[in-house]
């Protein structure tokens, strides 16, 4: 039943804060939305969207004015690439139940609009999120993540929409999240606890400016607990605006790498050169040798990646020449002639485009859309020549040790 989705009204310094907890692909949670904002009651509605996610809930055709050979060139694809994948589990279960993902989002920016209510953003930008996600992951693990980001495609396993409701009881919600903030803290922290944070002084900023007698917030119900908790203490200890915007700018900074793991990619190119050296020195038969190894590992395994991302012939025989002189090279990967390759010979349509976000919710849309698999040979070439490196590497450390 609609009363049943958990929310909670809180009294801000005078202010009206009504928290929403919805499941994103809830049919009744879109219809709690519009009924609350059809009331009459809430004169503000905050969502929790980015201005990238709202623009693409209000315009579908977005992503057709992608610039996939930008996004391959700025060495984004990675990231795009992950944004679709974490869409790709949501998408299915909305397919699954027939309701678009962020139904309740749309609902609230349809009512909105009819009722004249002014709509507020109030979530990080996903790409920050990502990219703080990255920075806060040990290396380590990075794999792990991207492990499961794949499995999240992979899976063909149905789900009640019984599951989906329970999945807004409180109870439920706090001993999930519990238990991922104690076995995977550094994905709990910037994927929940920072934004609970970032949407909690959005909320509280919102207030400040607008200064809204009774304001909505629709939000993911594993939200609802953190961003109370720090609502609560924003009205305790009443900081200024100056302080807020700070906060925020603080949480949309993207940390910065070790520098040490800047120079790993020189350093590794100086070791294979100077083994070059080496073997030249010690006889023609031997540098040659080296180099054919080098040629035959690194491009073998990056033209390898390529076809498994079904690439065109072309792209394929282009990631077993660029790969051996790429890899010598840290600023330009095997992946960005790989893609800008399979793009030009295959270039994306319109259509291709438009059904991206629905061809990713299953694994084999990835190979038949022609965008994500441009980004699949990006990413398969890639982690081929990244694996020639490391064993060519070996091989030649072999040989000049043998």
């Amino acid at each position: 039943m609609p009363d049943q989705e958990p929310q909670v009204t809180l009294d801000i310094n005078g202010h009206k804060v009504t928290l929403l907890g919805t499941a994103h692909v809830s049919r009744q949670s879109a219809e709690m939305v519009s009924r609350l904002l059809d009331s009459g009651e809430y004169d503000d509605v905050a969502i929790e969207l980015c201005e990238s996610r709202h623009t693409a809930l209000k315009d579908p055709d977005s992503l057709a004015k992608m610039d996939l050979l930008k996004v391959i060139r700025s060495g984004k694809a990675t990231m795009v690439m992950a944004s679709l994948a974490l869409g790709a589990f949501q998408q299915r279960i909305a397919e699954q139940f027939g309701i678009e993902p962020g139904a309740e989002m749309r609902a609230a920016m349809a009512a909105a609009g009819e009722h004249g209510i002014k709509l507020h953003l109030i979530d990080r930008e996903i790409g920050i999120t990502l990219k703080r996600v990255y920075r806060n992951v040990p290396w380590w693990q990075r794999m792990a993540v991207f492990s499961g980001l794949v499995a999240s495609v992979l899976s063909r396993e149905k789900i009640e929409e019984e599951d989906i409701e329970r999945l807004k009881e409180g109870d439920i919600l706090t001993s999930t999240f519990e238990e991922f903030a104690a076995e995977a803290g550094a994905l709990y922290t910037p994927l929940i606890d920072e934004r609970d944070q970032f949407m909690a002084y959005r909320i509280y900023q919102i207030l400040q400016q607008d200064k809204p007698q009774h304001l909505l917030v629709v939000v993911g119900a594993g939200h609802l607990k953190g961003i109370q908790t720090w609502l609560e203490k924003l009205a305790e200890e009443r900081p200024e605006a100056s302080g807020i915007t700070a906060w925020l700018e603080k949480l949309n900074e993207i940390p910065q790498g070790r520098s040490i793991w800047k120079w790993i990619p020189w350093i590794i190119v100086g070791i294979i050169l100077t083994g070059f050296a080496i073997g030249f020195q010690r006889s023609p038969e031997l540098g040659w040798s080296l180099v054919k190894d080098w040629v035959l590992i690194n491009g073998g395994l990056s033209a390898l990646g390529a076809l498994l991302a079904a690439a065109h012939p072309l792209t394929v025989l282009g990631a077993f020449v660029a790969a051996p002189l790429t890899s010598l090279n840290p600023t330009i990967g095997a992946g960005m002639v790989t893609g800008a390759i399979e793009l030009f010979l295959r270039r994306p349509t319109v259509q291709d485009f438009s059904h991206l976000r629905r061809d990713t919710a299953n694994w084999k849309g990835w190979w038949k859309n022609r965008v994500s698999r441009v980004l699949l040979v990006f990413l398969f070439s890639t982690l081929g020549s990244a694996a020639g490196t490391y064993i060519a590497g070996f091989r030649i450390f072999d040989k000049l040790t043998g």
